[in-house]
């Protein structure tokens, strides 16, 4: 008896309907892995965009929390006070507006600190202080003034050059006065070395409105040019003497600081206002220049560090805010009449 082979799924002779039901093994096997390397594919897709989506996170966190840091810092006020610079430059400060208590850059609180530290910086030459000011507070003007005498003579060899940008006038001038020279544009607007005190009447205006002002005091100069009480002569009287007292003061503070420079005139004095030109004409000024021009120039050091005590975003909030509430309280304990002496 002949041995015939065996009749399986690989044998060439086996029928059809024997080999079929291999191949579909075969091919669902090939069809679950192809699915399996799918899943694998997205399932690695979905980790890959995961952690990229927590990295963006952690880098926006941290930029976050790095610009919460920097905002903190500026309100806080950290970084304005500028620490010792090392190498050699030019110290500036700036004034800019009007000279008045809580006035920002005109304020004696704010200036005073400043030319402090420019001065006692080892690494400055001198001291540039731009003005542009159409005068403020007698008061504030004359504390600065003062300080800047004081530390040219604790330094002196260290000079102050004032450079004048578009107005130095009344209290602007009499803080320029202590500097050792002062440098305009030619169109710059300079002088104005007077005093006053200005307000309004209303008693007129109340007469035709038939309203009547009932002011109570204790002391008879307490109601003092109150604005809406008839004008006493023996008050008004005393106020020009007060304004001439404050005057004279400023006179003696410009004599004092241009010396034999100033060549006086009649108007001088008499409040009013010249150009940068005619102003180096009349020794008001020494020459024309800029911050640029005086570093390159004077001082011979180009190179400037800004000493100015900028306003942070705390003060900015905070002075409006009491400016808003408080406006109410000030004007109740000065009725709205008390004038007081401008340098303007």
């Amino acid at each position: 008896m002949e041995n015939t082979p065996p009749i399986g799924p690989e044998s060439p002779g086996a029928p059809d309907g024997a080999r079929a039901p291999a191949a579909g093994v075969m091919a669902a096997g090939r069809t679950g892995n192809w699915e399996r390397d799918v899943l694998e594919k997205l399932a690695l897709e979905a980790l890959r965009e995961q952690r990229a989506r927590r990295r963006w996170s952690i880098f926006f966190k941290l930029a976050f929390l790095a610009l919460a840091c920097i905002v903190l810092w500026r309100v806080l006020g950290l970084g304005n006070a500028a620490s010792e610079v090392s190498t050699t430059h030019t110290a500036l400060i700036e004034i800019d507006g009007q000279i008045s208590s809580g006035g920002g850059s005109g304020d004696a609180d704010s200036v005073i600190p400043a030319l402090n530290r420019a001065f006692s910086d080892s690494g400055s030459v001198g001291v540039i202080l731009r003005i542009n000011s159409p005068g403020g507070s007698p008061v504030q003007a004359g504390m600065i003034n003062d300080e800047i005498k004081r530390l040219r003579a604790e330094y002196p060899k260290k000079p102050l050059y004032v450079v004048v940008d578009e107005m130095c006038a009344s209290g602007g001038y009499y803080i320029a006065a202590a500097a050792t020279k002062i440098f305009v544009n030619k169109a710059s607007i300079v002088g104005s070395i007077g005093v006053l005190m200005d307000g309004f009447g209303f008693t007129g205006l109340m007469d035709k409105v038939g309203v009547e002002r009932r002011l109570l005091t204790a002391g008879e100069n307490k109601g003092f040019l109150d604005p809406f009480s008839p004008q006493s002569e023996s008050q008004k009287v005393y106020a020009k003497e007060m304004l001439e007292e404050i005057h004279q003061q400023f006179i003696q503070v410009v004599r004092e600081g241009r010396g034999k420079r100033l060549k006086e005139t009649p108007e001088t004095f008499s409040g009013l206002f010249w150009t940068g030109s005619k102003a180096v004409e009349m020794g008001l000024a020494d020459g024309f220049g800029t911050v640029d021009s005086v570093a390159r120039n004077e001082l011979k050091v180009e190179e400037i560090v800004d000493y100015t005590e900028h306003e942070n975003l705390s003060e900015r909030f905070l002075k409006k805010f009491g400016a808003s509430v408080g406006a109410g309280a000030w004007q109740s304990m000065w009725s709205g009449s008390h004038a007081r002496p401008s340098l303007r």
